[in-house]
Formats: structure tokens, sequence, C-alpha cells
């Protein structure tokens, strides 16, 4: 049991899949062990857990958290949907550049995206459960996003026309703007 890495994106961000042990009842797995991750090169404690439901076409993001600034351990629970994660680090080489992957419960596929990326998600199926793992709590205060279709960025979501958005997500800032923001030297390399 355990995890492997099935890529690097972007210098930080890491695509995992957890081991599954299959058998006529089913299968298990474990979706965090600090001691493994810690073997892995990633953190070994997160403070909040959180986990959102959403239908076909929803996109959810750009979001990001600079005080205190927040990592994130995304899984998908239930359906599939694909995790986006963008470079918003001043000085960082790969700034601006996004990567994404489709994630299923079935694939078994983790993303981690470390403080200074923005993390979102378009979900690909009838509905899916998809939870994230936190390593500072929530402050609605030194929370921020980028629009998710900012043509600075480019992100290639999957075919959904037109989709949900928030209210928030609708009128995020762009990423010009995120970037001429003093707040945004909270994440320098």
């Amino acid at each position: 049991m355990g995890f492997h890495i099935e890529s690097t994106h972007l210098g930080d961000v890491v695509a995992l899949v957890a081991d599954a042990f299959h058998d006529e009842r089913g299968n298990f797995m474990e979706t965090f062990r600090s001691d493994i991750f810690r073997q892995l090169g990633l953190p070994g404690e997160f403070v909040q857990d959180n986990q959102a439901f959403s239908t076909r076409g929803v996109i959810r993001g750009l979001h990001f958290q600079w005080d205190p600034p927040m990592a994130k351990l995304m899984r998908v629970v239930t359906g599939s949907a694909f995790l986006v994660a963008v470079d918003i680090r001043k000085n960082s080489p790969t700034r601006g550049k996004w990567f994404g992957i489709e994630a299923s419960s079935e694939s078994r596929r983790l993303v981690w995206a470390p403080a200074g990326f923005a993390r979102g998600l378009c979900v690909t199926s009838e509905c899916a459960y998809i939870q994230y793992k936190c390593t500072s709590l929530y402050n609605p205060k030194g929370e921020a996003g980028i629009r998710f279709d900012d043509p600075d960025i480019g992100v290639e979501w999957p075919g959904v026309t037109p989709p949900i958005l928030s209210k928030k997500d609708r009128t995020a800032m762009s990423y010009a703007e995120w970037m001429a923001s003093p707040l945004s030297d909270h994440f320098k390399l």
C-alpha cells in the first residue's frame, strides 16, 4: 500500500496515484499517509479537509490563498474532473504556465499543488465529489481568484459550453491584475 509519483509538472506540481488492494469485496486504498508523503518530498501535515460536490460542466477556480499561504492535495472521490494548477509565483521560470490532468475515482490520481499555485477544476462526469487536503486554515480575507478563461494563461478546459460558474468566478480578476497587485509579492521564489 502507498502512493507513487506518476509525474511532476511546473517544477513543483505532482500527480500521484494511490495504490489499491482489490478483492472480491471491492477495493481499499490509503488516501494519505504522512510518512509516505514525507518520503516522497511532500508535506506530511494538513490542517483542513474540504469537499466539493458539483455537476457536469461546473468550473471552480482558479483559486488561491496567500494569507496564510495554502497548498492543496486534490482528489476525486466519485466521478471525474479535470484538475488544474497554475503557477502564479513571481520570479518562477514557469510563471503563468498551467498543468491539467483528468482524475477520477477509478484512476486514483491525486494532484499536489503547493502555495503559489492557483487551483481549479472542471467536472467531466454527471457529478463529482472532490476532496482537498489543505496546509493552512481558510481565511476569506486572504484569498483571491483568477478568471478561468484568462487568455494570458490559456487553460484548455474540457469541452464545457457554457461552463457553470459562481458569481465569484465570473468576476475574478485577470492574471495581469494579480501579477500587478502588491499582494502577489506573497508568492516569490
